[in-house]
C-alpha cells in the first residue's frame, strides 16, 4: 500500500517534496533483501578477485575478464546496492555532492560490466571460431590493455554523462533533501544497452552455430583422423566447455539487463524509490550477485580455491603455486 510522504526537511524549506513511501512492512522487508543482497554480492565477488589474483594457474586472459567484471560487481555489493537502500526514504540525507558521487559510481559499475561482457562476448568468438589464432590474439597483455582502457572510458563517459550534475550538485533538486540527477537518456541507452547487447547477441549466435557445427563433425565416424586432428579436437572441446559455462553468465546477463531496460524505457513510474525503480535496480544487483554463484555450481577451481581462502591455506608460503585446476 503506497501513500504520500510528508514533506522533506519541511522545517527548512516550504517547498512541497511530495515522493511516494512504504507502508512500514514493505520498507523493511526491501531492507533485509537488498542489505542481504548487498553482503552476499561483496562477500562472493571478493572471493572471485582473491582466487583469480592468488593463484597463478588462473592467470588467463578469460579469467582476468572475469576478474574485472568480479570488481565490478564487488563495487555494486560494497557501494551501489547500501547507498540505493538510503534512497527509498522519503529524504536523502547525505547531501547534494554524496548523491552525485552514487550515480556517478553506479554508472562506472553499470558501463563496466556491460563492456567486460563485450569482452567476453569476443574472448569465446576468437576462441571458438578462430581456435588456431587465439593464443597469439588473445594475450594476457593485450586483455589486460583492454581492460583498463575500457574501464577509464566507463569513467569519463560516466564523467561526461554527469558532468552538470558533478559541477553544480543539487542543481535539478526541487526542494532541499531530495537526490535527483539530470541524464540524456536516449544516449545512454544506445551506448550503454542497444550497441553493446547487440554485438553480444551476434557474436554468441555465431559462437552457438559454430558449437553445433563441429559436435556434428565429433560425432561423425570420418575416416583416417590424424593424431594432430584429435588434439585440435580435444582442444575445441575444453574451448566449447567455457563459452557454455560463459554463456550462462552472460545468458544471465541479458535478462537482467534487457528487462531493466525494458522496464526503464516502459513510460511508467521511474522516480526514486518508486516500486518500478526498486524492482530494475533490483535487477542490477541481482545479476551482480549471480555472477560468482554460477562461477561455483560451473568451475571447480572456484569451488577448491574458496575452500583454500576460507581455511586460511593461502597464506602458507607458496600458496599461489597450489594446483587448483
Amino acid at each position: 500500500m503506497m501513500e504520500e510522504a510528508e514533506l522533506c526537511f519541511p522545517q527548512l524549506l516550504n517547498v512541497s517534496c511530495k515522493k511516494r513511501t512504504y507502508a512500514h512492512s514493505e520498507k523493511m522487508f526491501i531492507y533485509i533483501v537488498l542489505s542481504s543482497m548487498s553482503l552476499l554480492t561483496a562477500s562472493l565477488n571478493l572471493l572471485v578477485i582473491i582466487s583469480i589474483s592468488h593463484f597463478r594457474q588462473l592467470h588467463t586472459p578469460t579469467n582476468l575478464l572475469l576478474l574485472s567484471l568480479a570488481v565490478s560487481d564487488f563495487l555494486v555489493g560494497l557501494f551501489v546496492t547500501p547507498f540505493h537502500i538510503l534512497l527509498i526514504e522519503p529524504c536523502w540525507f547525505l547531501g547534494d555532492l554524496v548523491c552525485v558521487l552514487y550515480y556517478f559510481l553506479s554508472f562506472i559499475t553499470v558501463y563496466a560490466s556491460v563492456l567486460n561482457m563485450v569482452l567476453i562476448s569476443v574472448d569465446r568468438y576468437v576462441a571458438i571460431c578462430d581456435p588456431l589464432h587465439y593464443p597469439t590474439r588473445i594475450t594476457l597483455n593485450r586483455v589486460q590493455i583492454c581492460v583498463v582502457l575500457f574501464w577509464v572510458y566507463s569513467v569519463f563517459y560516466s564523467f561526461m554523462l554527469l558532468h552538470d550534475n558533478l559541477i553544480q550538485p543539487g542543481r535539478y533538486n526541487s526542494c532541499y533533501g531530495e537526490c535527483v540527477i539530470n541524464v540524456v537518456g536516449a544516449v545512454g541507452i544506445v551506448l550503454v544497452f542497444i550497441i553493446p547487447v547487440s554485438t553480444i547477441i551476434i557474436l554468441y549466435v555465431r559462437v552457438f552455430v559454430v558449437a553445433v557445427s563441429q559436435a556434428r563433425a565429433m560425432r561423425s565416424h570420418i575416416a583416417a583422423v590424424t593424431l594432430q586432428c584429435s588434439v585440435n579436437v580435444t582442444v575445441k572441446k575444453s574451448e566449447m566447455k567455457a563459452a557454455r559455462n560463459l554463456g550462462v553468465v552472460v545468458a544471465v546477463f541479458l535478462i537482467c539487463y534487457c528487462l531493466y531496460f525494458c522496464v526503464t524505457v516502459s513510460g511508467s513510474d521511474h522516480t526514486i524509490g518508486s516500486p518500478t525503480e526498486v524492482f530494475s535496480s533490483f535487477l542490477i544487483f541481482l545479476n551482480s550477485c549471480l555472477n560468482p554463484v554460477i562461477y561455483a555450481f560451473l568451475y571447480p577451481w572456484f569451488r577448491k580455491s574458496v575452500k583454500l581462502i576460507v581455511t586460511l591455506e593461502i597464506l602458507q608460503p607458496n600458496s599461489c603455486m597450489i594446483n587448483v585446476l
